[in-house]
């Protein structure tokens, strides 16, 4: 089994989430990952301490050199940091993959708090980048800011991701991991359907990672030919499994034990 995604997204030195995190998952589920890194970031399982942007040029010219040789059946889009490398993430799939699934996670806060996405570039998100989207992947912090109003627990959140789908994505997943509770909810809005994933809450510190990993390996379902339900159920089991398997590194908020599943 086979897929090419292009991952476009900000490097985690810790290894636990981001490009690298994004690099394992698509790996372990047997799919071909290529890369445009938009920011270096020095973080670990307690924080992030430093983030070097990389120049929207050069994420440009990344894209463009995978893109034009190599190709992708999917891409996946997580930290872009600013609105220059959104615009220029828009610009490129438009001339060179108009028509590959894209999934947009949009990654804005680190776990540990630390803003990954400038405020200015939010708006830019939302007109260039989610409209082009097959799948748009929000927990409810971000929805909260795509949305501009908070969401009031479990029971808002199928409005609320209808509201986010309106916004011009194809289907949206809206993650409930981050609400009080035993059962995790996933809402999952589409043409024409709608549906909830439901997991038990893993007990555990070791979650770092766990949105890169879901929105890329749903992405490497996509790659590899799967409907769009099937790879997000497929995604959701993985994500599971990794949370359980996690090795415990770290002093904060350890990374997921990825392997092949």
């Amino acid at each position: 089994m086979s897929g090419r995604v292009l991952i476009v997204a900000g490097s985690d030195s810790g290894g636990g989430a981001g490009i690298e995190a994004d690099i394992k998952t698509v790996t372990a589920l047997r799919g071909y990952a290529a890369t445009a890194i938009t920011a270096l970031t020095a973080q670990n399982t307690q924080g992030v301490s430093a983030i070097f942007p990389v120049p929207a040029d050069f994420v440009r010219q990344a894209m463009v050199a995978v893109l034009s040789d190599i190709g992708a059946d999917c891409v996946k889009t997580g930290m872009l940091h600013d609105a220059g490398v959104i615009a220029a993430v828009a610009d490129t799939l438009a001339a060179l993959a108009p028509a590959v699934p894209l999934v947009v996670d949009p990654v804005m806060v680190a776990t540990s708090g630390t803003r990954l996405l400038d405020e200015s570039a939010i708006a830019v998100l939302k007109a260039r980048l989610i409209p082009r989207a097959t799948l748009l992947t929000p927990n409810l912090p971000e929805a909260e800011v795509l949305l501009g109003r908070p969401i009031a627990g479990a029971d808002a959140m199928i409005e609320a991701a209808d509201a986010l789908r309106a916004l011009g994505a194809g289907a949206v997943m809206l993650k409930g991991g981050h609400l009080p509770g035993d059962l995790l909810r996933d809402v999952v809005v589409e043409a024409g359907a709608r549906y909830v994933l439901e997991s038990p809450r893993i007990p555990t510190r070791h979650t770092h990672g766990t949105g890169c990993t879901l929105a890329s390996a749903i992405a490497t379902g996509l790659a590899q030919g799967m409907e769009l339900r099937a790879a997000i159920e497929r995604a959701h089991r993985f994500v599971q499994r990794a949370i359980a398997a996690a090795p415990g590194y770290g002093k904060g908020r350890g990374p997921l034990g990825i392997s092949c599943q």
